[in-house]
């Protein structure tokens, strides 16, 4: 299993970020008893925090993004295929580059290998 540290290091601020807003509500209604007080401040914790969690797990904007193409020509060694190209992951951008460099899927895990080894996190 490969880790995204990015969405790790977001969801353990999250979940420091969950701390003081449920302890406030169990200190509010600990005088309901400290049972019913810990429920109530984990189902309200649940209501905000679920979208939180979705949108960290999920977001497309926290991973890699790519563009598939159909019958490219691999910019690489010319063969006629279904070409990748990575558009954007991290500090690496090529979302306004005039002419996108599409490659195989073979030449495209070379590249990605290249790309990783200059430092950029491909997800």
């Amino acid at each position: 299993m490969r880790i995204n540290f990015k969405r790790y290091a977001l969801y353990l601020l999250r979940w420091q970020a969950s701390t003081p807003i449920l302890a406030g509500v169990g200190i509010l209604l600990a005088g309901m008893g400290y049972l019913v007080a810990a429920i109530i401040a984990n189902l309200i914790g649940g209501l905000i925090f679920f979208w939180v969690d979705q949108f960290i797990f999920t977001s497309q904007t926290l991973a890699a993004q790519w563009e598939v193409k159909e019958n490219i020509t691999c910019v690489d060694c010319g063969r006629v295929t279904r070409g990748y190209r990575l558009v954007r992951s991290g500090d690496y951008d090529k979302s306004n580059e005039a002419v996108p460099e599409f490659r195989c899927e073979e030449c495209s895990k070379k590249k990605a290998e290249k790309l990783r080894d200059r430092g950029i996190k491909i997800e």
